[in-house]
């Protein structure tokens, strides 16, 4: 079995909808969210000129490995509506992988640990919320470490308690 740690954001439409259907759609076809951090809030990153994120981490057990996970990772944005027309632009779902268990790899398709990672508050937070303890393969530092030195000083806030809209899910 393998542990992954995603990304969801999205901050076109129902973004809270948006989460719940990516999450559905992890769990159905990539294996078993089996931790979701809080929402979190976040402004633009890269384009600032258009409306905030909404941003979970997810902890997913799967018997995928990396390469089969990312493209049904992809699969399931495109299912969503997912067009990508401008780097770093609005969105429907974005689903990143963050990390693999401890794997490196470096295809023109997937780099694993994400290269921005240690650069992203919008990213570290709420992977720190379910993941505090993981060491980052390349770094070798804990999530946390990387939260306390991350350069990114862009506000994350982290939304109210939404368990009781997401039965079976700990956010």
């Amino acid at each position: 079995m393998n542990r992954a740690y995603l990304l969801t954001g999205g901050n076109m439409g129902d973004r809270e909808e948006n989460l719940a259907k990516a999450r559905a759609l992890l769990n159905k076809d990539c294996g078993t969210i089996v931790q979701a951090s809080s929402l979190y809030e976040t402004a633009a990153w890269g384009k600032t000129d258009q409306p905030a994120f909404l941003n979970q981490a997810l902890a997913l057990d799967t018997e995928l490995n990396a390469r089969q996970l990312i493209r049904r990772i992809l699969k399931a944005e495109k299912s969503m509506g997912r067009i990508r027309e401008e780097k770093y632009g609005p969105r429907i779902i974005d689903i990143d992988i963050l990390l693999f268990n401890q794997e490196k790899h470096n295809y023109h398709f997937l780099k694993l640990p994400h290269p921005e990672l240690p650069n992203r508050r919008f990213a570290l937070l709420p992977l720190a919320e379910i993941a505090a303890a993981v060491m980052h393969p390349v770094l070798n530092k804990t999530i946390v470490q990387l939260l306390e030195e991350c350069p990114d000083k862009l506000e994350v806030k982290r939304l109210p308690d939404l368990s009781t809209n997401f039965p079976g899910f700990r956010i």
